[in-house]
C-alpha cells in the first residue's frame, strides 16, 4: 500500500502538563514531517496556529475534552471560540452518557451545535467507543452523519480502551466514503497504524507520530 503516511497523522499532545515549549516542538516536527494536523488542548491553539500559518498542517484541538458531559452550550462556545483562535479542526467528545440512555435527539442537538459554531471547519465526532455496544456505536455515527459533521473518531485515548481493528471496520461500514474515521488511542508504531488504515481509517490520531514515520520512511 503505497500512501503519504504523513498526511494521515494528527500529531498530538493532549498531555494536562504540555509546556508551551512542548507543544512549540509539536508544531515543528509536524511541519518537518508534514503531518495533516496537530492536535492539542484548546488554550494552545493560538499558539499552535501562529507556528502553523501558511502550511499544509492544520490545527486541531479537542472540545468537551476528555468527558464529553458538558453541556451542549459549552461546547459550541468552545467551539466558537477555538476557531476565533485559529483552529480550523475540532475533535468534540460527544456526550455518552445521553447516547446510552437512548436520547439520540440530544445527541443529534449537541453535535449539531458544535458543527454550527465551527462554521464550516472540519469537525470530529468522538464516540469512546471502548464505552459503548456495538449498537450503540452504529447510532453514534449515523448521529454525527445526521449532524453533518466530517469524521467520527473512535476514542479520546483517556477512557479504559483505544482503538480497535474491529471499532474502525464497524464504523467505515457505518458512515461509507462519505466521512472520515479516525483511529485514536493506543497507536505507537507503524504495524498498528498501518492495520488501522487497512481497516478503512483516514486519519491516525498518535503521540507516536515521529516513531511512526520514521518506521515508515526506514523501509
Amino acid at each position: 500500500m503505497n500512501i503519504n503516511l504523513a498526511r494521515y497523522i494528527d500529531h498530538t499532545n493532549l498531555k494536562a502538563d504540555a509546556l508551551p515549549s512542548d507543544i512549540e516542538t509539536l508544531c515543528k516536527d509536524a511541519l518537518r514531517f508534514g503531518f495533516a494536523s496537530v492536535c492539542i488542548n484548546p488554550l494552545y491553539v493560538p499558539l499552535a496556529s501562529s507556528i502553523l500559518a501558511n502550511s499544509t498542517t492544520r490545527t486541531c484541538t479537542v472540545v468537551g475534552f476528555p468527558l464529553g458531559a458538558c453541556s451542549s452550550l459549552s461546547k459550541a462556545d468552545e467551539t466558537a471560540n477555538a476557531i476565533d483562535d485559529g483552529a480550523n479542526e475540532i475533535d468534540m467528545v460527544l456526550p455518552v452518557g445521553i447516547l446510552k440512555s437512548g436520547d439520540a435527539n440530544r445527541v443529534l442537538d449537541d453535535i449539531s451545535g458544535v458543527v454550527d459554531a465551527a462554521d464550516g471547519n472540519l469537525v470530529k465526532v468522538i464516540i469512546e467507543a471502548c464505552l459503548l455496544t456495538d449498537d450503540e456505536k452504529v447510532l453514534a455515527c449515523q448521529l454525527a452523519k445526521d449532524a453533518g459533521a466530517d469524521f467520527v473518531k473512535t476514542s479520546t485515548g483517556f477512557s479504559k480502551g483505544g482503538a480497535t481493528i474491529s471499532d474502525v471496520k464497524l464504523m467505515r461500514a457505518t458512515v461509507g466514503d462519505s466521512m472520515g474515521v479516525k483511529a485514536a488511542g493506543g497507536i505507537r508504531d507503524l504495524a498498528s497504524a498501518m492495520e488501522m488504515i487497512h481497516a478503512g481509517a483516514s486519519r491516525i490520531g498518535t503521540s507516536n507520530g515521529i516513531k511512526i514515520i520514521q518506521e515508515y520512511l526506514s523501509k
